[in-house]
């Protein structure tokens, strides 16, 4: 079978809360790193979420 093109990857919250996000990326077609703003529950405001690898 063929590998799949997708991965997943984590994102993490730029206020130090420790909130992530898990998301799908298609790295043959987004070579850059995935950056978001979207909500964090512990701080209770929209920041920038930023793409790291799944551990």
């Amino acid at each position: 079978m063929a590998k799949p093109a997708t991965i997943l990857i984590k994102l993490l919250s730029t206020a130090d809360t420790g909130c992530f996000y898990v998301a799908k990326k298609n790295p043959r077609k987004t070579t850059e790193k995935l950056q978001f703003r979207k909500y964090d529950w512990v701080k209770r405001e929209h920041v920038i979420f930023k793409e790291t690898k799944i551990k």
